[in-house]
C-alpha cells in the first residue's frame, strides 16, 4: 500500500466537485506526498531567502557600522588626582575636611603646629639683621681704610721731603750721619706703613666690590635663609591645589607627619578622562582627535557623554606589569593584547553628570574621519 493510500479520511475542510478534500493548508487538494514536496520546496525557498536577507543585513552592518566604529566595554574613568603630602615635618594641629567633602582650590585641608617654624623664622630674621649690620661695617671699614691710605701717603711725602732736605745739607757737614740714618729710617717706615694701608684697603674693598648692602653675598645668603623660614612657616597650612572631592583621608589630629607622607587625595572631577582599552585589531584606524561617545553604568544609556581621542598609550598593561610576560620559553601562547586609549570628555557634560574615578564605561570611537 502506498503512503497516499494509508490516509483513511481527508483533512478537515471542504471537498471539490471531484470529491477531493481541500483546506487552507492544501487548497489544491494534493496528495500527501505532493503536499510534503510542496511544503519542502517552500521551506527551502524561505530558508534561502532568510539566509540571503541575513547576509544582506550583515553586509550592510559591516559596511556602515563595523567599518566606521570601534567599541569596547573595557573602559574606566580616571583622573590626574592631587596627592596631598606635607613638605615639612610636624604634628597635625587640625584637619577640617573629611572624605567625600567637596573643596575648592585654596581651601585649608590640614594645619600643622607652627611653633618650630615660628622660632626658626625669628632666628632667621635676627641673622638677617646681623648680616646687614656686618656688611654696613664693611663699607665703613673700607672708607676708614681709604682715609688711612691718604694719611700714610701724607706721612710718606713728609718723610721723603725731610730726607731730601737733610741729604742736601749732608755735603756741607750741617747734618750728622745719625740724623741721616734717622731720616732714612723714617722714610722707609712711611713707605711700609703706606703699603700696609693700601693692602688693608684692598682687603676691605674685596668685601664690597661691585655690590651694595642689599646685594652683598652675606646679606643675600641670610635673606635666602629668611625666605626659607617664611616658606616653611607658610607650609604649616596645607591647601587644596585644585577643585575636587576629598578621598583617602588618613589624617589624625596629633599625628606627627613626615615629609612626603600621603595625607589624602583630592580628585578633580571636572577634569576626569576615560581610559578605554581596545584590542590590537581595533586600533588600525584610531587617531588623535577622533570623536567618541560613551555611556556609564552610573547613569545608564539615557545619558551619553561626548569626547575626543586625546592619545594612545605607549604600551600594553602586560608590558608595564611588575612581572612582565616572558614568551621566549618555548611554551608561548598568543593572547590578544589591549592598549589604553585616553578619551577627553566634555567639561559641560561632566558638570551636569559628574563621574567618579574607577567607574566603568562603554566607549565607541568614530574612526571614519
Amino acid at each position: 500500500m502506498t503512503e497516499a493510500q494509508t490516509i483513511t479520511a481527508p483533512p478537515a475542510g471542504w471537498r471539490d466537485a471531484n470529491g477531493r478534500a481541500r483546506s487552507w493548508l492544501n487548497p489544491e487538494g494534493l496528495s500527501t506526498n505532493e503536499l510534503r514536496k510542496l511544503w519542502r520546496r517552500r521551506l527551502l525557498f524561505g530558508l534561502g531567502g532568510a539566509v540571503a536577507l541575513a547576509a544582506v543585513i550583515a553586509g550592510t552592518w559591516w559596511f556602515v557600522v563595523s567599518q566606521r566604529y570601534v567599541s569596547t566595554d573595557d573602559a574606566y574613568v580616571d583622573a590626574s588626582v592631587a596627592e596631598i603630602t606635607p613638605q615639612i615635618d610636624g604634628p597635625v594641629l587640625s584637619a577640617p575636611v573629611n572624605d567625600t567633602e567637596t573643596v575648592k582650590r585654596g581651601d585649608i585641608l590640614v594645619r600643622l603646629d607652627p611653633s618650630d617654624q615660628e622660632i626658626a623664622l625669628a632666628q632667621a630674621e635676627a641673622n638677617y639683621g646681623e648680616a646687614r649690620r656686618k656688611v654696613e661695617q664693611y663699607f665703613a671699614n673700607s672708607a676708614a681704610a681709604s682715609a688711612t691710605v691718604a694719611a700714610r701717603q701724607a706721612d710718606l711725602d713728609r718723610a721723603a721731603l725731610d730726607y731730601k732736605r737733610r741729604a742736601a745739607l749732608a755735603s756741607t757737614g750741617a747734618v750728622s750721619g745719625d740724623e741721616m740714618t734717622t731720616a732714612k729710617n723714617a722714610l722707609d717706615t712711611a713707605r711700609a706703613d703706606l703699603d700696609a694701608a693700601k693692602r688693608q684697603l684692598t682687603s676691605q674693598q674685596a668685601l664690597i666690590r661691585n655690590t651694595d648692602i642689599d646685594n652683598n653675598p652675606e646679606v643675600l645668603a641670610s635673606k635666602a635663609a629668611l625666605d626659607a623660614a617664611k616658606l616653611a612657616l607658610s607650609r604649616t597650612v596645607i591647601r587644596s591645589p585644585v577643585d575636587g572631592i576629598v578621598a583617602q583621608n588618613n589624617v589624625q589630629i596629633g599625628q606627627r607627619v613626615q615629609v612626603g607622607t600621603q595625607l589624602m587625595t583630592v580628585v578633580p572631577l571636572a577634569w576626569v578622562y576615560v581610559n578605554a582599552n581596545f584590542k590590537e585589531g581595533q586600533l588600525r584606524k584610531v587617531r588623535i582627535g577622533q570623536k567618541a561617545t560613551l555611556t556609564s553604568d552610573l547613569y545608564g544609556s539615557s545619558v551619553v557623554f561626548h569626547g575626543r581621542v586625546a592619545g594612545v598609550g605607549g604600551g600594553t598593561g602586560s608590558a608595564f606589569a611588575v612581572i612582565p610576560a616572558q614568551n621566549a620559553t618555548g611554551n608561548w601562547i598568543k593572547v590578544v593584547q589591549r592598549l589604553p586609549v585616553r578619551i577627553a570628555l566634555d567639561p559641560k557634560e561632566l558638570a551636569r553628570h559628574p563621574l567618579r574615578v574607577g567607574l566603568s564605561m562603554d566607549a565607541t570611537i568614530d574612526v571614519a574621519h
